[in-house]
Formats: C-alpha cells, structure tokens, sequence
C-alpha cells in the first residue's frame, strides 16, 4: 500500500546554541547536588510535594505497523500470523476491566496499520462513549499522521473528527528523540522532527491536552536530549498544551537494537533532573516506573519528578523486550510514601480524584460541568 504525505511541517528554527551548552554542562555537575536543584525546582512548582498518580489501562488496539522502529518488539508487519486488531467488544471488555479496579481513563494506542481508516478510529470512539463511558487518551502524534496520509486529509481535520467522536487527550509516544538525525538512525520511517511538533501544536491550538515523551540511551547525544527537552519547552511556551514531560530510557532487549549498553541509572536520573530545569514551563514530571523498576523511580521522587505515572494494569509495548515492572495500586502508593511522599490519585488534567465527583473522568464534557 501507498501512502502519501499529507500537510507541510512548519521549517525548524535552530535552537540557541548558547542555552545547548550551557544545559549540556549540567550532567558535569555531581549528581546529588544536581538532584537537590531539581528537587528544589520541583517543590517551588508544587510547595505541597504530593506524588500523584492515574489509574488506566494500556489498550493497544493493534500491534500491525509499517513503520519498523529498531527500538520496538511489539510490533508486526502485515500478514504476519501474530498480528492482531481488537474488536470493539474485546476493547469494551477491557475497559469494563479496569473500571472495576478503578481506572479513570484508558490509554489507547497502536501500531501504524494502513488498513484501518478513519471510521474504524471514529466508530471505536462512539463505542466506548455509548457502551462503556470513560477518558480516552489515545493516538499519539504518528498514528494521527498515518490515518491523515491514508486519507490525504490535513491532520488538523482528523483530529476534529476524533475530537468529535469522544477523543479526550493524546499521548506523547512518537517523540523519541526530537532530532532528525538520530529519528532517521532508529526510526527512519517515522515522521520527522517538525512533524510531530506540528501534529502536537494542532492538537493544542483545537483544545485537546497532551503530554509529551522523550526515549533516550539509543546512541544519542546528550547535547541532542537538551535539543528535545528545549522543543518541547518552546512548544509548551506558545501553546500551554502540555501536562506533562515523560523521560524513558530504551529497552532493546529483543530488538533489532538489542546489544546497546544500557542506560545507568545515574545517567537516568541525571536526565529527569536536567528534565525538571529545562522545561521550566511544565508542570509535571513523570518518573518512567516501567522501565527502570519502582526503586530508582523512588529515587527520581527527589530528583525533581511529581508524578508516578500509571498503575497500568496491562502494558505490551516496553513488556514486550522483557522489562515488566507492572504493579497494583497499593504497591504503587505504597512505593511514594516509602520515598516521603504523599500519594495522591489524579486525572488525565492532573485534577485530583475526588470520590464525591463520582460523574468526573477528567474528559471535555466534565470539565464543563465542574467550570460550570
């Protein structure tokens, strides 16, 4: 199948080179007192210091892709016996699932399949609305891409569509490393740069929040994370859209990447840290749990993060290189007070949950009736 690109992505501007090196000399600095500066970032955004953290589940609706990232073992080209797509009902029952243990949003995503056209992403959206109401954060920047060149649609007008059918939020997956040269080494057929700030800056710009993620340790640079991380604050800075910065290290077990030296966990936490200056302009910071294992994300609680991210009680992406680090929601809550904090369960929106707003899922229709 042909798929032709649809849209122009905005030229990107240089970023300072000045702000580039200034930041980068910051992983020369010694790594408790470049955490106690982050900490003390975070307690000024936040004087409280409470850890919040969401109840969902991972959806990923199908596992075919086109795209053939080398960081990923989840996917499946076309054809291949192990590929699948999810029925409305299967998707149903899962979210019925995780209701029951208390979810307040699914995160639903999947692999670039061509086959699936807009009205399977809209009649799933009205599904989920009718037979099983819940926020739906779903379809990051390079799913939205490939149903816009499907269709030979500018993306702004798929996102409407979706938005029109239930769509919440959008995830931040995709983003890697928000610097062509290394999207082109691991993800070669993943959109570029410019792209996925465009598709992101759309999403803003017709009121849908996202969050935004950064998967480093392929083999990048460190001045090209501080490039990804300077981004996302100057796209933050013109549209105020998103909630939050995810930093995850690669897993490469099982992949055609398999054999790159692992991240340290010290080379971890010296990234949130760094994370937590940089983007001075979001809000929250999630620790990435799943990939480095609860105890040096209890670390990283001092190292400028607030959030613990999901209790995800189904997760096939990072599970699928053999790092799984799920875990139920007392052990999650159990992990921050441990690490000094008070745990608090939260929104898509970062609204606290509270048990007396039992009509409340954080999606647009509520937070018209608590504004109102």
């Amino acid at each position: 199948m042909t798929i032709l690109a649809v849209g122009a992505s905005t030229d990107l501007a240089p970023v300072d080179s000045h702000e580039l090196k200034e930041f980068a000399a910051l992983y020369e600095m010694p790594l408790l007192e470049l955490g106690a500066v982050a900490r003390e970032r975070a307690r000024q955004a936040d004087p409280e210091g409470a850890i919040t953290y969401i109840v969902d589940r991972n959806i990923n609706y199908t596992n075919i892709c086109v795209t053939d990232c080398s960081f990923c073992a989840f996917y499946r080209r076309p054809g291949h016996d192990e590929g699948y797509v999810l029925s409305n009902e299967q998707i149903g029952a899962k979210i019925d699932e995780a209701k029951a243990i208390g979810a307040v949003q699914i995160l639903m995503q999947g692999g670039h399949n061509p086959y699936l056209k807009l009205d399977y992403y809209t009649g799933l959206l009205d599904y989920i609305k009718t037979n099983h109401p819940i926020h739906v954060h779903g379809f990051s920047a390079s799913e939205l891409d490939i149903i816009a060149r499907v269709h030979k649609m500018d993306v702004g007008a798929v996102i409407a569509e979706l938005e029109d059918a239930g769509l919440d939020s959008v995830p931040g997956a995709g983003a890697e490393i928000l610097v062509d040269d290394v999207r082109d080494r691991i993800a070669k057929k993943k959109i570029g740069t410019a792209r996925w700030l465009d598709i992101h800056r759309s999403v803003h710009e017709q009121g849908l929040l996202s969050s935004a993620t950064m998967m480093f340790g392929a083999g990048e640079s460190r001045e090209d994370r501080i490039e990804h991380m300077l981004r996302v604050r100057d796209l933050q800075a013109e549209t105020g859209g998103f909630t939050a910065f995810i930093p995850w290290t690669l897993q490469s077990d099982g992949t055609e990447m398999d054999g790159t030296p692992e991240t340290t966990a010290s080379e971890y936490l010296k990234t949130v840290a760094i994370s937590r200056i940089v983007i001075d302009n979001v809000r929250n910071l999630q620790v990435s749990y799943v990939t480095q294992g609860p105890k040096v994300a209890q670390v990283a609680l001092h190292f400028g993060c607030n959030d613990f991210g999901s209790v995800m009680m189904e997760e096939n992406v990072v599970s699928a290189t053999g790092t799984d680090f799920i875990m139920p929601r007392p052990m999650l809550v159990r992990f921050i007070e441990e690490a000094g904090f008070k745990a608090v369960s939260r929104y898509q929106d970062y609204t606290p949950v509270k048990l007396d707003l039992d009509w409340y899922c954080g999606c647009r229709v509520c937070l018209g009736r608590k504004v109102a």
